[in-house]
């Protein structure tokens, strides 16, 4: 209704301001290095390491099918 018309232009309100400091701010406070900037070796470790955890909460997350008798008494 009428607050989220008010909502609305706030929010454009903020994000114009802020547009426009952006702007206005000096160069060395904006970002300069490239963003790839990891060594090759690095991302490949945060990437297995990544998908090591996924698989761990995968297996956490899907429920265990019970074990029959037998193969139950052969564990120990």
């Amino acid at each position: 209704m009428y607050g989220d018309e008010i909502h609305l232009w706030l929010h454009r309100i903020r994000a114009e301001r802020l547009r426009h400091e952006a702007h206005e701010a000096p160069q060395s406070h904006r970002r300069t290095r490239p963003a790839r900037t990891r060594p090759a070796r690095a991302r490949a470790l945060r990437t297995r390491l990544g998908w090591t955890l996924v698989e761990v909460g995968l297996r956490l997350a899907t429920p265990r099918l019970p074990q029959s008798g037998l193969t139950a008494r052969f564990d120990h």
